[in-house]
């Protein structure tokens, strides 16, 4: 019941919002607006500051007790095996059903759209950042009291799989540590509970500041490309709940009901951190074994993304076609391997899919700054994507599950009015 309710004060803020936004944007002064804009977003501010203050302890401890628990590492090595199996075949689909998508609907071509090139500056120098070298810096943490004040998921991921393993090798002397870091995993998600309800005041916040500022008009004037771009999530999630529905059956439809506020948050905020304590428990009430959750959905975090990884074949070759710069399939497909490798492990850089896409189009003789052209939008557009990544780590946590012989995940649960 609890979680009805936060879904429910979602839906009224995000409504709000809306209209808040739609109000201010055609009734105030330039002035207004901005100010405005700038004042409400704090509200968003407040809600992921507060998701963010947890994620850090919530990641390490969960991650190192369910390593600890799995006991055989090779067990830990066939579950990251299975997981990452998944994370690259959904990233392959995710990335052809985007190359699909755009040549079928060309929204570019003969697309006359007048863009402020200054806009994309801090896009344009971001994409140094794709380097080799700031790929293993990203990777690896050089401290990791640096790695948690600054909330770098993979670094910390990779910081609590050492740790986990060191923790299980001790053996029955580290059972004193790893009852107390699953204890703190427990407080942390008490916590969480404590923090969701200042969901809706951010998504009121988010959405009242995104709609004032660029008011109903952009979406006319984008209404080609963001067609073709909820086009191509659609096919994406049909794809995904297909594959569910194979690997879970009905249950998928539970599934759905559980992350149903998830889903709402990562579409409202845009944030795919507001999103992963409340996944956590949601997936433990679904049924799902707490050590693969802990060390299944940290990784997709970082490895995962499928809706970023549509966006970025979309986008890139968008761009393309708005320079008319011609793209032979095999020219397509090569831009597709190199997004493969390119795309991984950028979760934790901010506007990480625009900054691929920027890299991309420089490596492939496209503009870079064309980015210009999706900036106005890629707010709504994001929406998508956050909440398509949401999907895609629910899934494919469950799916590892299933695939470890959990058949215990019960055919009746516990209802939400328990929780």
């Amino acid at each position: 019941m609890k979680n009805n309710k936060l879904f429910i004060a979602i839906i009224i803020a995000l409504v709000l919002g809306v209209g808040i936004g739609g109000y201010i944007h055609y009734n105030t002064s330039p002035e207004f607006i901005a100010s405005f804009s700038k004042n409400i977003k704090i509200l968003g501010t407040v809600f992921i500051r507060l998701i963010q203050m947890i994620i850090a302890p919530l990641v390490f401890s969960t991650l190192v007790v369910g390593i600890a628990k799995m006991g055989d590492m090779k067990m830990v090595g066939r579950v990251g095996g299975r997981a990452m199996g998944w994370f690259i075949t959904a990233s392959l689909i995710s990335l052809l059903i985007g190359l699909f998508v755009v040549n079928i609907t060309k929204p570019g071509v003969g697309l006359d759209i007048v863009m402020d090139s200054g806009s994309a500056d801090d896009l344009l120098k971001a994409k140094a950042n794709l380097s080799l070298e700031h790929f293993v810096e990203h990777m690896i943490p050089k401290s990791v009291f640096e790695a948690f004040s600054t909330n770098e998921i993979l670094q910390i991921v990779v910081f609590s799989i050492f740790f986990g393993v060191a923790l299980s090798a001790f053996g029955k002397e580290g059972e004193m540590v790893t009852k107390a870091l699953d204890k703190i995993s427990h407080v942390v998600l008490i916590m969480v509970g404590y923090v969701m309800w200042t969901a809706p005041l951010g998504v009121l916040g988010t959405i009242a500041a995104a709609v004032a500022t660029y008011g109903f008009g952009i979406f006319a004037l984008y209404i080609k490309y963001l067609l073709a771009f909820s086009l191509g999530i659609i096919l994406l999630w049909i794809a995904l709940l297909i594959v569910g529905y194979f690997i879970i059956g009905k249950r998928l439809f539970d599934l759905l009901r559980h992350i149903k506020a998830p889903l709402l948050i990562a579409f409202s905020t845009t944030s795919s951190e507001a999103v992963f304590p409340k996944l956590v428990e949601e997936l433990e009430k679904f049924g799902a074994q707490k050590k693969i959750i802990s060390f299944t959905l940290p990784l997709g975090y970082s490895f995962n993304l499928d809706g970023s990884m549509m966006y970025m074949t979309f986008a890139s070759i968008f761009i393309a076609q708005v320079y008319g710069i011609d793209m032979p399939i095999e020219k397509q497909l090569l831009m597709l391997l190199v997004l493969m490798l390119t795309s991984k492990g950028v979760a934790g850089v901010p506007r990480a899919s625009l900054i691929v896409v920027v890299a991309t189009c420089s490596m492939f003789g496209i503009p870079p700054e064309g980015i210009a052209l999706i900036l106005p939008i890629d707010h709504f557009c994001d929406m998508a994507r956050s909440m398509t990544n949401v999907l895609g780590n629910a899934l494919s946590t469950v799916a590892v599950d299933k695939w470890e012989g959990h058949v215990a995940i019960e055919q009746e649960f516990v209802h939400d009015d328990e929780a």
